[in-house]
């Protein structure tokens, strides 16, 4: 394996990268920003539910990766040849040692702990020690392997709370299931008849998988689906999305919680706290019950 590394203007990283993949054969491109870790550096992405401060670098390093070195060169000498190249640098063109790919991936995604006694284990990783409960699940297409905050949060609270509550679990919705990995926690800690739904069908399907892998029983669909979507009320909804959807989903979830039932919500910033209140104050009183790296979680609880 040989890879190409290329500097040039925001304004040929498109049509160079697609160049290298659709015509000078590169087995795979990435984009990062040439000047990362100067004081030139500049945001690409803002947080979720903001608009992105721009759409591209300034400047760029294009990486493209190749099968051999004759590859490589012939790619690095017909972009150059270009008459629009004058402003594109070759910065390196060198050999890739071999890789384990797939155990270099997997040594990534670490053991993740929600409480003491519960984890979420990948599949290829031992169980440690203290672990009672856990859920196995490795990364995929769906949202949800519990290494980001909003799902510790989700999580913890369904474990922190079953002891006193699990019994009145009669049914649990899981809205915007992902992995299904909410579900799932529910499931272990005495949750019955849960329904977990999601626009994405291969969020549905993740969750199938996801609970047959850990052995829980539950219905997985799109939320309109007439037999197995989001019905009636629930003791227990878990919502774990983004504010803005979760503002315009008010009604909805709220309407779903049934007398004396909890709801859930995350995916929310320290910051949109008031704007989630506001959303919900007319049918519940959410207030924040925990946080962790500038995300929160909020609840409610509908009066029996």
């Amino acid at each position: 394996m040989h890879e190409l590394v290329l500097r040039l203007p925001e304004a040929l990283v498109e049509s160079v990268s697609e160049a290298l993949v659709d015509e000078l054969d590169a087995l795979s491109v990435s984009v990062a920003d040439a000047d990362a870790g100067t004081e030139a550096e500049q945001a690409l992405f803002g947080e979720p539910g903001m608009p992105a401060p721009r759409e591209g670098w300034q400047r760029s390093d294009i990486t493209a990766l190749f099968a051999n070195e004759a590859q490589a060169t012939e790619a690095a000498a017909l972009v150059m040849a270009q008459d629009w190249a004058a402003d594109v640098q070759v910065q390196a063109l060198r050999e890739v040692a071999d890789q384990d790919w797939v155990r270099l991936t997997q040594s990534q995604f670490a053991p993740v702990e929600i409480t003491p006694s519960f984890w979420v284990v990948p599949s290829w990783h031992e169980v440690p020690a203290a672990a009672e409960k856990i859920i196995r699940l490795d990364p995929g297409l769906a949202f949800g392997t519990g290494t980001h905050p909003t799902t510790r949060m989700c999580l913890r609270w369904t474990a922190t709370q079953a002891a006193a509550l699990a019994a009145g679990w009669t049914r649990v919705l899981d809205y915007g299931c992902g992995s299904g990995i909410l579900a799932i926690g529910a499931a272990l800690h005495g949750g019955r008849g849960i329904d977990a739904v999601d626009i994405d069908e291969a969020a549905v399907q993740s969750t199938r998988d996801n609970a047959a892998a850990n052995g829980v029983t539950l219905s997985a669909a799109l939320p309109d689906d007439p037999q197995a979507g989001a019905r009636g009320e629930y003791p227990l909804v878990l919502a774990n999305i983004l504010a803005t959807p979760l503002k315009l989903l008010a009604p909805l979830l709220a309407s779903h919680v049934a007398p004396g039932g909890h709801l859930v919500l995350a995916g929310i910033l320290e910051r949109q706290a008031d704007e989630l209140k506001a959303a919900y104050a007319p049918w519940l009183a959410l207030e924040v019950s925990d946080s962790e790296d500038g995300w929160i979680l909020m609840t409610a609880q509908r009066p029996a």
